[in-house]
């Protein structure tokens, strides 16, 4: 689930909707994570959040692992960092894809 920067909150909101998330990735033009959308970010900006574009709202350089990283990891750090959900980030920024907390338990990844 990504969007670009410049992307109406209105229409990210619908994809953070209809993925399933509760997230979603905010990236550049050229394809790289520059933030993410939480529904906690949303609450922040509650006041004229259909205004404002997802790069306004995003809470910027958010926590991601490497492509190659095992789930236990993935788990153990959205557990530290109280997060449910985490992009895989390659080197050269470009997301790879998202691990939920829930799929870690479904699977579980302890």
């Amino acid at each position: 689930p990504l969007v670009p920067e410049g992307m109406a909150m209105a229409e990210a909101i619908l994809t953070i909707s209809t993925k399933g998330f509760g997230v979603t990735g905010v990236i550049d033009g050229a394809g790289r994570l520059t933030g993410v959308v939480t529904d906690g970010d949303m609450r922040r900006n509650l006041d004229g959040l259909l205004n404002l574009t997802a790069g306004e709202v995003a809470t910027r350089d958010p926590v991601t692992i490497a492509p190659t990283a095992l789930a236990a990891e993935a788990l153990a750090l959205m557990n530290r960092r109280k997060i449910s959900a985490i992009f895989a980030v390659a080197e050269d920024g470009i997301p790879t894809g998202i691990l939920h907390i829930h799929d870690c338990l479904r699977a579980g990844v302890a």
